[in-house]
């Protein structure tokens, strides 16, 4: 065999990586005893020199993370820790903004929602990243927003082929939004009854609006909203208000 046909083990592991049953084997593998599966996945991550074999008195085979595998876990938790961190600023600047903008915000709240599947439909869980309504004692006056926060395309790609969970925000608000980070997909690719914000480093910027829909809030939504805790800051502004003007009533929201 010359050099050239050699493999490269640096560029076998990092393309081995790159495929998420691999990185999920890995971790278990570091995490159990290391009993082997046998299988292709395992072929190929022991090929990469991110596993080994090895062998007890007894002549029982286990498997062992490598030093070289290892530092590939350690990367990956890297990437995956700053993309995670990338979306959770996203977040708070988004609900920050729906603060400002007079509405009551909630984060990660777990919202039960019945969508269209047979003759029935069918009850599911959605979680968006922001929830928001306008701070109001008007009920039809809430116009309750879903923002959904991707700054990643495949995180997006995947989460564009779940009908059900876009089909639950659509019950549970009069506008569902998209904010992306600019480059990761163009807004025609987003569902036309989801509006597309792009996240720039200067603001938000509207690339299609979302349509809006009369919305009345199910009482499941009331319950999970009085069982949570909005993002602070809309106190803020009702004190100001109340402060210049001790008459003032709800302000027209």
């Amino acid at each position: 065999m010359t050099p050239a046909d050699r493999p490269d083990p640096e560029r076998s592991a990092a393309a081995v990586l790159r495929s998420v049953p691999h990185q999920r084997r890995l971790r278990e593998v570091w995490r159990s005893a290391g009993w082997p599966c046998q299988d292709l996945i395992e072929v190929e991550l022991l090929a990469a020199g991110l596993l080994e074999r090895v062998r007890d008195a007894a002549g029982r085979e286990t498997l062992r993370v490598t030093d070289a595998g290892i530092a590939a876990l350690a990367a990956t938790l890297a990437r995956h820790r700053a993309r995670r961190d990338a979306h959770e600023a996203l977040v708070e600047r988004v609900a920050r903004e729906m603060t400002r903008a007079g509405r009551l915000a909630w984060r990660g709240l777990a919202l039960r929602a019945r969508v269209p599947e047979g003759e029935e439909g069918a009850w599911v869980v959605a979680m968006p990243d922001v929830f928001s309504v306008r701070h109001t004692t008007v009920e039809a006056y809430l116009e309750p927003i879903v923002h959904e926060i991707k700054v990643q395309r495949a995180d997006l790609l995947a989460d564009l082929k779940r009908a059900a969970k876009r089909a639950a925000y659509l019950q549970l608000a009069s506008q569902c939004w998209y904010v992306i980070r600019p480059g990761i997909a163009q807004p025609e690719e987003i569902p036309p009854e989801c509006g597309v914000l792009l996240a720039h480093e200067a603001g938000l910027e509207v690339a299609r609006p979302a349509p809006r829909r009369a919305c009345r809030l199910p009482f499941p939504t009331w319950m999970a909203l009085a069982r949570s805790t909005p993002m602070d800051g809309w106190r803020e502004d009702e004190a100001q208000g109340l402060l210049g003007d001790p008459e003032a009533g709800d302000g027209g929201h």
